[in-house]
């Protein structure tokens, strides 16, 4: 049994979203302040009140349209699928059948009748009839663990009666091994009281008392192990890391230690029908090598003999987590102009060989695309490095409109594409690529490279070609009339900026290259003149990134400048505002 869907209606960001998860990990990834805390707060609305209140709403919860007031009720629905025949029976109120037939158990939350002090009144109900109560066994058979964002792990771990580590004690103890600790923690009791040290402190604090009451009303004092039996030692039960107490430990490995411990006795619990754990952040105070360990485990928990199942959810800002994750786990909430959707990338169908490449590409960099509002993508190193400048230079600072530049080491945009778009995620994509137009001989003969001017008709390559046709409103290609450099070289300002970088690098050879520049007739003579001087050469070509990197400095130490038209095209398109939906 999991949570397979969860709607949430007229609740802080939300308007309306519905969440998909799967049994297993499922990681919750979006900007600041666009939701995710409210879809913990949604899930921890059924599935707290085991170790902690229920999460209290108010009218400040209410969602906030655009125009007007807030008004009308909070509403959380879960769906919960692959129920056994025993699952079925605990549920039987709640159960609908799917579309195939299969049952479901149906729950919901409303939240209305705000009382003096805003505070909105919870009811919680099964299938469709309000009448129909989610009874208290129900409740408990929901079992819910939830770890906030500023855990303190070592507090959670400190002896007590209701630390997690007690609890699991308990758990894990039959009848038998009770009595067998008693009887041993009364063993040992007995065998301390023979030992000198404790004759001699019993008999010191016995005569001082005597002395002090006298003998009518004197108290029989017995010197001895405070915790002699199993309730008083599982309160006082600590865990040791390397010979140290746990609030030695770092901060990152504790949290570590705590999710074991919670998610021990989440997996053994004998009752509960149903265990999810909610995580906020769980990257919190791990460097990156012990998030992809973590990440890595969560991702393959299984449950084993004796063990049930537990489904988890986590919120995470870490591009480190959703770079390692599964493309089956994350489910995105994105900020769309004045409402917040919902993206599952498990959803998209990829060509073949599409998605496992994505998979390998999503490092820490790209995997930023599930947490951007607007992205440019490019082909390489170079790009990466000038497309920032040259916006700079037209006026746009790209992080100032929340534009992330990534990319795609390549011609891999197949891959990243499909991601974006009216039917996945709804932000504004440009993608800047090649034309890479080449001659098409009627005699047969083989294709030759293309040197256009502007303004000269061209058939794009194939690859691009078949790029421009994944095109909507939100994803557009943009190109010029051959690479990014040689379109830089077509106009004279860019020249004199490229062949200073040039010279920068390889002085002979930019003294060479600027020769054959100025002696070529027109500005499409000259680019092909730079550019097959750069990276066409019989020998030793530029290195396409190296010469980036140099252009783009000179260009940011002040150099003259014109920004081709379809970058700044791409440029204008990826920082436009988000249209708002009603």
């Amino acid at each position: 049994m999991y949570l397979a869907q969860l709607k949430i209606s007229n609740f802080r960001k939300l308007a309306e979203a519905d969440l998909q998860f799967q049994p297993g990990l499922n990681v919750i990834v979006g900007a600041n302040n666009v939701g995710k805390t409210a879809v913990v707060d949604a899930l921890r609305a059924l599935l707290a009140g085991h170790d902690e209140p229920y999460p209290r709403l108010g009218v400040e919860d209410i969602h906030q349209p655009t125009s007007g007031k807030p008004t009308g009720d909070v509403l959380f629905r879960y769906v919960f699928r692959d129920l056994s025949l025993d699952d079925e029976a605990d549920f039987l109120a709640a159960l609908k059948p799917d579309g195939a037939g299969k049952l479901e158990a149906h729950i919901t939350i409303r939240f209305s009748e705000a009382d003096k002090t805003g505070r909105l009144k919870a009811k919680r109900w099964c299938g469709d009839h309000e009448d129909v109560g989610l009874t208290a066994d129900m409740m408990e058979n929901l079992r819910g663990v939830y770890l906030p964002p500023l855990r303190d792990a070592a507090q959670g771990l400190k002896p007590s009666r209701a630390s997690q580590l007690a609890r699991l004690f308990h758990l894990l103890a039959d009848e038998d091994g009770r009595e067998g600790i008693n009887g041993a923690l009364q063993k040992l009791d007995d065998e301390l009281k023979n030992h000198q040290p404790v004759i001699t402190t019993h008999n010191a604090i016995k005569s001082r008392h005597d002395a002090m009451l006298g003998p009518q009303l004197a108290q029989a004092l017995n010197l001895g192990l405070s915790g002699s039996d199993f309730q008083r030692l599982a309160a006082r039960l600590s865990i040791l890391v390397d010979a140290f107490e746990i609030e030695q430990n770092g901060l990152g490995f504790n949290n570590l230690i705590f999710m074991a411990v919670v998610l021990s006795e989440l997996a053994k619990h004998p009752e509960a029908s149903y265990r999810g754990l909610i995580v906020e952040e769980p990257e919190a105070h791990l460097h990156p090598q012990l998030q992809a360990v973590l990440l890595s485990y969560l991702e393959t928990i299984k449950a084993v003999e004796g063990e049930k199942p537990v489904q988890l959810f986590v919120t995470s800002h870490s591009p480190n987590f959703a770079s390692i994750a599964d493309l089956d786990s994350p489910a995105c909430l994105v900020n769309a102009g004045d409402k917040v959707e919902t993206f599952f990338p498990r959803s998209i169908s990829f060509g073949k060989g599409k998605r496992e490449k994505l998979e390998r590409y999503l490092d820490v960099t790209r995997a930023e695309i599930f947490f951007a509002r607007r992205v440019i993508f490019v082909e390489g190193a170079a790009e990466l490095m000038l497309v920032s400048v040259l916006a700079a230079k037209a006026g746009f600072k790209l992080r100032e409109h929340g534009v992330s530049l990534i990319s795609v080491e390549g011609l891999n945009f197949d891959s990243f594409l499909p991601l974006f778009g009216e039917k996945a995620l709804k932000i504004p994509v440009a993608a800047i690529t090649d034309a890479d137009p080449m001659s098409q001989p009627a005699d047969g003969s083989k294709p030759q490279a293309l040197y256009p001017a502007l303004g000269d008709p061209i058939t794009v390559s194939d690859n691009t070609a078949k790029m421009k046709k994944l095109q909507d409103s939100l994803v557009k290609v943009f190109h010029g009339v051959k690479t990014l450099e040689y379109d830089l070289a077509l106009h004279p300002d860019n020249r004199a900026a490229m062949l200073l970088a040039l010279k920068a690098m390889h002085p002979q050879i930019g003294a060479s290259v600027e020769e054959h520049v100025d002696a070529a007739p027109d500005d499409a003579a000259k680019a092909k003149a730079l550019f097959r001087g750069m990276f066409e050469r019989d020998q030793n070509n530029v290195q396409k990134g190296r010469f980036g990197q140099s252009l783009a400095q000179v260009l940011a130490e002040g150099a003259a400048c014109t920004v081709p038209s379809y970058i700044l095209d791409a440029i204008k398109h990826a920082c436009q505002p988000v249209e708002a939906k009603q």
